[in-house]
């Protein structure tokens, strides 16, 4: 027997829809390229993305073309998230800070059709635009006015002349919603990258989760800020999410610098912002120059890379405001784990509580999750035996674009695939998850685990540090044996032998690096991650002084 409820695909035009039809004057406030603050509101981004459906169809695109972007987050992106996607093109988010060639690669490798992009990276089309044949219309996203005399771009056109005289009525289509929504390629830290495909469907169930309480815990009521790029992984979603709350979005653009940051948290009153630890490293330091506080702000999104538990502390002891640590994959969508305590561990201690907060939290609703042995056998949930995190549900891909890779899954006796993560963890019997490195990271000393994670932690909690990467290193007789390696507060001063001291006591002797490299910088990968293939080419010469 089959329900009797109305049939409805679950489509990203729905949720333009609703913001317009329910919370058309929410806010949208933007920092342009220009220098500028743009203000906007809900029930404009969906009329001007129903002229963007309109200047798609103009350019003959067939369904399930793809759209490119390379821009900051901004009114204008946002419009193209929704015009993009609701007339069933892929919108492809392109990361800028890639190298141009690529970002060529990636283009051809999409094969798409348009690419749109903020003024910024003017340069970077320019060094790309004759590598991508399949690209036939290069949008500048800006007025008329702006576009330079020469651009050396073949047909280049503004946005706003592009989009601007479209009418503004479109009946968005109805088609299946498990068509291909949006895409997003992978860091490519070994070999070129690979591209999830995201649906209609994955995404709207993918905003759904992120919206609970335990999860981003999203409301009409809440102002955020994405520091986290629409680049990467569509914000975390949080552009979905909030079409689908209501909530008001403030957008930093081009300007991420931790004063700038901090000039919107408080001119917009914003209620929470989402981005990667190195942002927030940055937005700390400049509050603890300025001896600054925050007015409104009363969450933040950790997510992208452990979360250093000294920063936990200071956003929460230092500031009031509770960290949110969230764990997820590009090919997650990408929300998997977010940290929020469950009712009984309400009367722990504020010690216990913290403990608890450190580790990457529980599995939101969609996401399943186990950890297995290198046989493949389910280990038990015990905070305390770990293996390789493996993950299913209806946001998380059983395949990358074009079959690149192979079949990425894993299967149980059951037959169902899993993901593998690639990183090893423990869940305890709360169901809480603590990754404890990735497994390509973890460090084997004389047969025993050494978490990388853990040692970069304790670096990162003195107060001389601003950056600790912690690799393994060759050792004749303890097969590897870890060192640190750190870049100094500016002005800040520490010695090897103070920093190793600093280990005592907070970890088991055998896990204390046996040396300190202190380095100028630590290579960052296009989303913020530290990049410790390079930094391990960086240190080929390296020798350990006790090797």
């Amino acid at each position: 027997m089959l329900g009797q409820m109305q049939s409805q695909p679950l489509l990203i035009s729905s949720l333009i829809v609703h913001a317009e039809r329910h919370h058309a004057s929410g806010e949208i406030v933007s920092r342009r390229v220009e220098g500028d603050i743009h203000r906007t509101a809900w029930g404009q981004i969906a009329l001007r993305s129903r002229q963007v459906a309109h200047a798609l169809d103009g350019l003959g695109l067939a369904f399930g073309d793809r759209v490119a972007t390379l821009a900051w987050n901004g009114y204008r992106h946002l419009e193209l998230y929704f015009g993009v996607s609701g007339t069933g093109r892929v919108l492809h988010t392109l990361n800028p800070r890639l190298h141009p060639e690529q970002l060529a690669w990636i283009v051809n490798h999409a094969e798409d059709s348009a690419v749109c992009f903020d003024m910024t990276f003017l340069p970077l089309v320019q060094a790309v635009a004759a590598k991508c044949p399949t690209v036939k219309h290069w949008i500048a996203l800006c007025d008329a006015d702006k576009l330079p005399a020469d651009s050396g771009i073949p047909g280049l056109q503004s946005y706003e002349t592009w989009m601007g005289d479209c009418p503004t009525d479109y009946p968005w289509p109805e088609f299946d919603e498990n068509s291909a929504s949006s895409m997003c390629y992978t860091s490519g830290t070994t070999g070129n990258p690979k591209a999830a495909l995201y649906s209609h469907r994955s995404t709207i169930l993918h905003a759904f989760s992120a919206a609970l309480p335990d999860s981003l815990n999203l409301s009409a009521r809440d102002s955020v800020l994405p520091v986290v790029p629409m680049f990467h992984v569509n914000a975390w979603g949080l552009p979905y999410s909030a079409a689908a709350t209501g909530c008001k979005l403030v957008f930093p653009g081009p300007a991420m610098d931790g004063k700038s940051i901090y000039e919107l948290l408080e001119s917009e009153k914003v209620t929470m912002a989402a981005g990667v630890p190195t942002v927030w490293q940055m937005l700390l330091g400049h509050l603890q120059q300025n001896k600054l506080r925050f007015s409104t702000l009363k969450r933040t999104v950790i997510g992208g890379s452990a979360c250093p538990p000294a920063m936990i502390h200071a956003f929460n002891e230092t500031y009031g405001v509770t960290v949110l640590h969230a764990w997820g994959m590009t090919e997650m969508s990408p929300l998997g784990t977010v940290c929020t305590l469950k009712n009984p561990q309400l009367a722990l201690s504020p010690e216990e509580q913290t403990k608890v907060l450190l580790k990457q939290g529980r599995a939101v609703y969609g996401v399943d999750m186990k950890i297995v042995d290198e046989s493949g056998k389910e280990l038990p949930w015990d905070g305390k035996s770990y293996g390789d995190l493996l993950v299913r549900g209806p946001w998380i891909i059983a395949s990358y674009f074009k079959g690149e890779g192979g079949d990425p899954l894993r299967y149980d006796e059951q037959g169902k695939g899993w993901f593998p993560t690639g990183d090893v963890a423990t869940i305890d019997a709360d169901g809480f998850m603590q990754i404890t490195d990735r497994s390509k990271d973890v460090i084997k000393s004389g047969g025993e685990w050494i978490s990388s994670i853990d040692v970069e932690n304790i670096a990162m909690a003195h107060p001389a540090v601003a950056m600790a990467a912690c690799v393994g290193m060759k050792h004749p007789k303890w097969d590897e044996r870890p060192i640190v390696v750190v870049v100094k507060k500016p002005g800040a001063e520490v010695t090897r032998e103070e920093l190793l001291a600093f280990y005592e006591g907070k970890i088991a002797k055998w896990q204390i690096p046996d040396d300190v490299v202190f380095v100028d910088a630590i290579p960052l990968g296009a989303t913020g991650k530290m990049q410790k293939m390079h930094l391990r080419q960086q240190l080929k010469d390296y020798v350990l002084p006790t090797a």
